[in-house]
């Protein structure tokens, strides 16, 4: 089995270029709507947290990209999110089509308030 990355940097590191810089823009979204959060590497995918609580994970694979433990949201949001809804608490964008960075930097920040409730 390969040696797991230890630092978000090392897991984009590990992708083909043509995906690094997807995987880059994600993080960027995510700690956009996170400032101050905290990255770091759990269950094998970048995870990030602020103030002690899960906020996000992030994970790339052969032909998507995807966001981890995502609730349903308020309805105008899900109706946004609904059309990469993968499965109950998974958002997944393909790797063919442009990736909202601003709709996971919007569900970031939506993430925040929830998880420090």
């Amino acid at each position: 089995m390969a040696e797991q990355p230890d630092t978000v940097d090392a897991y984009i590191a590990s992708f083909p270029a043509e995906v690094q810089p997807v995987l880059t823009g994600i993080r960027q979204s995510i700690l956009a709507g996170a400032p101050g959060a905290t990255e770091s590497i759990s269950y094998g995918m970048p995870t990030v947290s602020l103030g002690g609580h899960l906020v996000v994970y992030f994970a790339g694979w052969k032909r998507h990209v995807a966001l981890y433990s995502i609730p349903g949201l308020d309805p105008d949001l899900e109706a946004e999110v609904a059309p990469y809804r993968a499965a109950k608490d998974t958002v997944q964008f393909s790797l063919a089509k442009p990736v909202p960075y601003d709709l996971i930097e919007r569900v970031t920040a939506v993430l925040v308030g929830l998880r420090a409730g």
